[in-house]
């Protein structure tokens, strides 16, 4: 599903439609260039899944654990300055028992995280974002699918998304 970003609100409806659709688990990596909205897009859905406070990107912490206002516990982890998967066991992943994993720069800790079920591309597109939602697992596949079918996403949907997301009568 391809959608388009137009401003920091749009970013925030993304990240609240995210919120309120995601399956009870989910693992759900955040692709995107440095200044792409991938912190922003974090910030956006763990506010509206009820999170108070300062929501603080992982840049230095590489990881921040928040709990959830409907019950669980939230991930947020920024893997840039990692040099690879190996580097992971000193965070503790195995014992955190989260509901809801959210990853940048999935690709430096390839090999050591749990497999997605939703991916998530990020990339500057003028004043905007564009925003590339890939279920990658069964569970994933089912979200994107419910997201589309139900037109949750029809305000941010690109004209390519519009037409990949369409389904035809037999």
């Amino acid at each position: 599903m391809d959608l388009h970003l137009h401003d920091a609100a749009a970013t925030d409806a993304l990240g609240a439609l995210l919120a309120r659709t995601q399956p009870a688990e989910a693992i759900v990596f955040l692709e995107g260039d440095l200044g792409a909205g991938k912190s922003t897009l974090a910030r956006a859905w763990l506010r509206a899944l009820g999170v108070d406070g300062a929501i603080r990107s992982p840049t230095y912490t590489l990881v921040e654990h928040y709990p959830l206002a409907a019950g669980g516990k939230a991930l947020h982890l920024d893997l840039y300055r990692i040099a690879g998967a190996r580097e992971l066991e000193f965070l503790a992943l195995d014992d955190a028992g989260a509901s809801l994993w959210l990853v940048e720069w999935p690709e430096r800790g390839a090999g050591g995280l749990p497999p997605p079920d939703l991916a998530v591309a990020l990339a500057v597109d003028g004043a905007g974002r564009s925003a590339r939602l890939l279920g990658v697992s069964a569970v994933g596949i089912a979200w994107v699918r419910r997201m589309t079918e139900t037109g949750v996403c029809d305000a941010l949907l690109t004209s390519e998304g519009r037409k990949s997301s369409q389904t035809t009568d037999p």
